[in-house]
């Protein structure tokens, strides 16, 4: 009984314990994370596919991101992006790229929908990454005001700093923006939370879960469909670029006013 007392003071009990509590720890998170990850996550894909998107993306994409999808300087590593990434760049045309910038920029897509899902298939089959999410995630009914209000409220706590409030978009620093997200398809929305291209961040299922994020796309469809029922919108920025336009306005009106007045008494 002595000689166990004496084991447990021992000098490196506390940091196996610490050790042990760090891994347990990890392989829970693991676990959880994959068990959330994996609702949204349905797609399979053809051996068929992965050598059909291979092809592709050799003649189309390998100049950038090297014949193995490596990366190189003009490109990043596309190794564990996962099937959503690539369905979203490709899907929205914002690759490939015209041309080097700040960002990648909105453009005609360049490839068809079979096409973009091998690239996809092949993309995916080099690392495990988010996966084009299921479509059940994807229906919004805008007349479910309590799923757009959750959705709303999570908006504003976690895009609108710079989506803006209205979903109109905004500007960030060097060159680069985030676009305005009226007309974007519920797939492509999902998709962009969940592998945060360009400047935005992941949210992935741990962060907003596959429900949330349908109150989310359910709120963005929302104020799509409802308008400006109060009249021009003005960019949806505020009272501030409200008031600045009618006092710019107002100001305009009232010197042309002037002048024309002038004029006339002369």
């Amino acid at each position: 009984m002595k000689a166990l007392s004496q084991r447990r003071r021992h000098p490196l009990a506390a940091v196996a314990l610490l050790l042990l509590g760090l891994l347990v720890t990890g392989g829970l998170y693991a676990v959880a994370n994959g068990a959330n990850q994996a609702q949204a996550a349905t797609t399979t894909y053809t051996a068929e596919d992965v050598s059909e998107g291979e092809k592709l993306f050799v003649a189309n994409c390998a100049t950038c991101h090297g014949i193995e999808a490596s990366g190189t300087e003009n490109g990043p590593s596309l190794v564990g992006v996962g099937a959503a990434s690539v369905d979203f760049q490709v899907g929205t045309g914002r690759m490939p790229m015209a041309m080097q910038g700040p960002q990648a920029q909105e453009k005609p897509v360049q490839f068809d929908e079979e096409q973009t899902e091998e690239l996809a298939a092949y993309v995916s089959s080099l690392g495990a990454g988010p996966s084009v999410p299921d479509s059940e995630y994807l229906e919004s009914d805008t007349h479910d005001e309590e799923a757009s209000a959750n959705g709303g409220e999570l908006f504003r706590v976690n895009c609108a700093m710079c989506h803006n409030a209205a979903a109109a978009g905004g500007a960030l620093t060097r060159g680069k923006f985030a676009p305005s997200l009226d007309g974007v398809s519920e797939k492509h929305i999902y998709e962009a939370m969940v592998t945060g291209p360009q400047n935005m961040p992941v949210f992935n299922d741990t962060n907003i879960s596959p429900e949330e994020k349908q109150d989310i796309i359910t709120f963005l469809k929302d104020i799509e469909t409802s308008g400006s029922p109060g009249g021009a919108q003005l960019g949806s920025l505020g009272p501030v670029s409200e008031g600045l336009f009618i006092w710019t306005a107002g100001l305009g009106i009232i010197i042309a006013f002037t002048i024309w007045l002038t004029a006339r008494s002369s």
